[in-house]
């Protein structure tokens, strides 16, 4: 009995031990400021069901916790109708000292007082045996697949969610985007590159495959384009209807036999969808900020019109800032950025400067 007691009373130790550790793994953040709708924004909603809503998915951890803090921030700030706003976060679920979905709620209620979210836990071990190695670890992360079980997480009475990385800025109403008409033959609408050589983002045991290469694109309603899984405005009905979970998934199965690609989660996307998306203005994904994925070295915004800010590639602004090396860009991510130092000296979010009017062309 009496050891019995003791090993009750060792393990609540430890689990409160490994409780500690994992709330002091995550970082502090300010309160934002509170944005209120303006005119004309539907009545307030009355649930996540409410057909008014704008539906957000993005993926929520530690280490880029930072970023999806200036990201809501972000959307919030530049939304007329920031109150009809209803983010969906996928987090992994507690591992050791990781924090798990109850922790990362309260860092957000505590930063957004009002924001309208839901945290959903992801499981690591449903794709974990499907990830194969890449050119950068931090793109073998299981939640970097969350985005494929989208459809199943999310409620069913969600007719449609645009995904954003945690690495992106808004500087335009996300409504814009939002309201992306989807044709019948469309369940992804995305910003397509084709000017980019499509043919890199896979092996040339790939392309030389009889069975594959490109075969594998013929029939599309498109030529193949490439396009960034970062932002994406997604059919979640369309999806469930035609199991794209299931067909992206068998890509990385093959993947496991063949090694047909190098870049993480990006290439079963492209399998499936290149030629059939809905193309999307790039103004909504101005991306490579971060550099290649090797370097991470400072680049510039491309020409045109800016209504998102993308820092996809290694270098991460909060990264490169905490540093000392920050890229010109990176200033304006860190008037966005929610952080508190340890030594507690946080700019007011308030009176960071918003986004130069100067820089964008509307």
């Amino acid at each position: 009995m009496r050891a019995g007691v003791v090993a009750a009373v060792f393990l609540a130790v430890a689990v409160s031990c490994a409780a500690a550790a994992a709330a002091a793994a995550l970082p502090m953040f300010a309160e934002a400021p509170e944005y209120r709708n303006g005119e004309g924004c539907p009545a307030a909603a009355a649930g996540v069901c409410d057909p008014g809503l704008v539906h957000i998915a993005m993926t929520l951890d530690a280490h880029y916790l930072r970023g999806s803090m200036a990201a809501v921030y972000s959307l919030l700030k530049h939304a007329s109708c920031p109150e009809s706003i209803f983010f969906h976060f996928l987090a992994a679920e507690a591992v050791g000292v990781d924090p798990g979905p109850e922790l990362l709620r309260r860092a957000v209620a505590a930063s957004f007082p009002s924001l309208r979210f839901e945290i959903y836990p992801f499981r690591a071990e449903a794709v974990a045996g499907l990830i194969s190695a890449s050119v950068r670890a931090a793109l073998e992360a299981p939640l970097n697949y969350a985005r494929n079980h989208l459809a199943e997480l999310l409620p069913r009475c969600v007719p449609r969610a645009i995904y954003l990385d945690s690495d992106v800025l808004a500087a335009d109403d996300v409504r814009r985007l939002w309201e992306t008409r989807l044709p019948a033959a469309a369940v992804v609408a995305a910003p397509e590159y084709c000017h980019a050589n499509f043919t890199r983002y896979f092996t040339p045991a790939f392309w030389s495959d009889p069975g594959l290469g490109a075969r594998v694109f013929a029939g599309r309603r498109r030529p193949m384009c490439y396009f960034n899984t970062g932002v994406m405005v997604i059919d979640l009905r369309r999806w469930r209807a035609g199991n794209y979970r299931q067909r992206i998934e068998r890509w990385m199965e093959i993947q496991k036999e063949k090694r047909i690609y190098e870049l993480g989660s990006l290439p079963p996307f492209l399998l499936v969808f290149a030629g059939e998306v809905e193309a999307v203005d790039h103004r909504w994904n101005q991306h490579g900020l971060g550099g290649d994925n090797v370097h991470g070295s400072c680049r510039p915004l491309h020409d045109g019109p800016v209504s998102l800010m993308h820092w996809s590639g290694k270098g991460k602004p909060w990264d490169r800032l905490d540093a000392g090396r920050p890229c010109p860009l990176d200033h304006t991510w860190k008037s966005y950025d929610l952080y508190i130092p340890s030594d507690g000296n946080a700019a007011s979010p308030a009176s960071g400067p918003a986004l130069s009017a100067s820089l964008f062309s509307w």
